[in-house]
């Protein structure tokens, strides 16, 4: 079984603890070395013993998560899983602790309501793996084995839509960029975003998040990058100067009219345990897009997107991946890379540029 990952969970809610606690017990590779009500109770517990990985409540008593989490960086960086309640008005907050440091976000568990625990429960387990193996600064943590127990079916893109068929597209619009991110994603994004000019092509983005909180992270770039960035809705058209984030439990596909394309939102099954999903993406822009397009995949745990962009390659788009050093989490770029399907590594401030200069050849 090798080393299980060592969890503190921080919540003032007694009823949160034991469902995160349950949760996470039930994985065999997460151990749950105890819980605190409040950052001081948390401090104290540290002290004691050092976790692998913390749960972190943003509104508690005393302190609240936010401050903790600036001081846990300051002083001792552990890496911190952000969890929230669903709420629009938290959003803003839960993107300053990401800025701050915090590794990802989860979404509390609705207390007894079962078919939502089973599927947020492989999430909260998902994001505390993600977490263990993140990057901190410049220390690397030991990779964890990854096999073992499988609480629900993975699915692939089939679940969706089938592959594509046919020979390559060839080029005869512009080109549309299809970008896949996640754990760390958010602020690489926002590295890639603020380096592309207003003239940049259109680009259609899946960052693994949660519901809700999709609409304040697009809000937030849209007022430090020159592109215009909006959550996508339902048709919205994929128009150059403009970047369009899939909204949490939503999966975006990219679709052509002609020599225009716009984007579909649509619910549907999980699928590579991600709703919105790279490889669904991905594989709408091998079928609608072909050699149009250019697939970006950065970094994130797991293996999201992989074989969409195999997809990609072969229907003829440009691919690339972002390289190790500067990933968070280096899973979802290996795995691309592993499949076949990137044509170029390049470094998160080499994105941008990548971008542009493809998009001129054309």
């Amino acid at each position: 079984m090798g080393k299980k990952i060592r969890v503190l969970i921080i919540d003032d809610s007694a009823s949160v603890r034991q469902t995160l606690a349950s949760v996470l017990q039930s994985d065999p590779e997460i151990e749950v070395i105890g819980t605190a009500s409040d950052p001081f109770m948390a401090a104290k517990k540290i002290q004691e013993e050092i976790p692998d990985v913390i749960t972190l409540d943003v509104e508690m008593p005393k302190m609240d998560g936010i401050t903790f989490l600036r001081k846990l960086m300051a002083q001792r960086p552990i890496p911190v899983v952000m969890c929230s309640s669903l709420t629009e008005a938290g959003s803003e907050t839960l993107l300053q602790a990401l800025e701050a440091g915090a590794v990802d976000i989860i979404v509390k568990p609705r207390i007894g309501a079962a078919d939502h625990l089973a599927e947020a429960g492989q999430r909260i387990c998902d994001a505390v793996k993600s977490a263990a193996v993140a990057r901190l600064g410049t220390q690397r943590r030991l990779p964890v084995r990854t096999s073992g127990l499988e609480p629900t079916a993975k699915l692939t893109a089939d679940a969706v839509l089938p592959p594509p068929s046919g020979k390559a597209m060839a080029r005869t619009t512009e080109m549309v960029v299809c970008v896949g991110a996640s754990t760390g994603g958010t602020e690489a994004l926002r590295e890639m975003l603020e380096q592309l000019p207003a003239n940049a092509p259109g680009l259609v983005i899946v960052q693994h998040m949660p519901e809700k909180f999709t609409a304040a992270f697009a809000k937030r770039l849209n007022g430090l990058c020159e592109v215009e960035v909006k959550e996508a809705e339902d048709g919205d058209p994929v128009l150059r100067g403009h970047v369009l984030i899939a909204p949490g439990d939503r999966h975006m596909l990219l679709e052509r009219q002609g020599a225009r394309y716009h984007v579909a939102v649509k619910a549907g099954p999980l699928v590579s345990r991600h709703r919105p999903s790279v490889d669904v993406l991905f594989r709408s822009a091998a079928r609608s897009a072909g050699s149009n397009a250019m697939g970006v995949i950065m970094t994130g745990m797991g293996d999201d997107g992989a074989r969409g962009m195999k997809e990609m390659k072969e229907a003829g788009a440009y691919t690339i991946a972002q390289d190790e050093a500067s990933c968070v989490v280096f899973g979802m770029p290996k795995e691309a890379i592993a499949h076949g399907g990137v044509a170029k590594v390049l470094p998160l401030n080499h994105l941008a540029g990548e971008i542009m200069i493809a998009d001129r050849k054309r």
